[in-house]
Parts: structure tokens; C-alpha cells; sequence
């Protein structure tokens, strides 16, 4: 039997300048995202499409997603495998495409993690955990785009 979740959130369009959709570049492309108990989080378009470049777009949040979940079983995996991880980073690279009609979405995702593990780990072991992850990433599996990994590690 699949045990079953339910997520929710609240999006609340912030961008009417008073006329509303009246004008094409008459409102802002911004909203906030509003999960119960949790802070809000201040939205905006992508800025090639008219949006706010210092505030998140939903592709920096796919992105964002994508890298989180992917480093939360990489920790999980790795602390059941005897991998001691001291610190985690990444900086994912997300490629896009657009259409001339505007469409566009995701081809693929190169996360880029910079790992220090415990002097003496297995790296061989350690990176081999990456490629456990898509099995059992929520978001990775649920996207239908590539995700690559190229992992850096250090020893300390």
C-alpha cells in the first residue's frame, strides 16, 4: 500500500499596480508564497520576462528543489553508508530552453556539490551514493528532465 501526501501552499499575486491586467506592462510579475507556520516567500518573474531580478522566480525555485532534496538523501545515504560528511555545498546549473512562442522548460540539471568528508573515507563509495539519489529523490523523481552530478570532495 503507497502512503499518500498532500502538500499545500497559498500563492497570492502582489504585483496589482491599481488597473490590474488592464495593460500588458501595467502590473508586476510578483507574489508571494505562503505555506502554513512558515515565513513568506517574496516572488518574481524570471527577469528576462519582466520580473524582479533580486527576488526568486519559479525556476530558481525548481532549481533550489531539485539541489536540496538531492542533498538531503545524499546525507541520509551517506551517514547510513559510514560516510561522515562534515560540510555540503552546491551551486546547480540549470539549463533552459524557450521557443519562439515563449514556451520554455527545463533539459537537464548539473548539480555541482562540493563535499568534505572525514580523512580517510572511501570516495569511490562516496560518490557512488549520487547515483542511489534518483531512485528515491522525491523531486527527482519527479521531473522529466536529466539530472547530472559532478561532486567535488575534500578530506579534512
Amino acid at each position: 500500500m503507497l502512503k499518500k501526501h498532500d502538500y499545500t501552499c497559498a500563492i497570492e499575486w502582489t504585483g496589482n499596480r491599481g488597473q490590474g491586467t488592464r495593460a500588458y506592462r501595467g502590473y508586476d510579475r510578483t507574489w508571494d508564497v505562503k505555506t502554513p507556520g512558515k515565513a513568506v516567500i517574496h516572488c518574481s518573474n524570471d527577469p528576462l520576462l519582466g520580473g524582479d531580478p533580486a527576488l526568486p522566480n519559479p525556476e530558481d525555485l525548481l532549481l533550489a528543489s531539485v539541489s536540496a532534496c538531492h542533498m538531503l538523501w545524499y546525507l541520509h545515504l551517506a551517514s547510513d553508508g559510514g560516510i561522515v560528511v562534515h560540510s555540503y555545498s552546491d551551486e546547480p546549473l540549470g539549463h533552459g530552453e524557450s521557443e519562439p512562442t515563449g514556451a520554455g522548460r527545463f533539459i537537464g540539471v548539473k548539480l555541482r556539490p562540493k563535499i568534505h568528508v572525514e580523512a580517510g573515507a572511501d570516495l569511490d563509495k562516496a560518490d557512488a551514493i549520487h547515483h542511489r539519489i534518483h531512485e528515491v529523490c522525491y523531486i527527482a523523481r519527479s521531473v522529466n528532465f536529466p539530472i547530472m552530478v559532478e561532486a567535488v570532495y575534500v578530506r579534512i
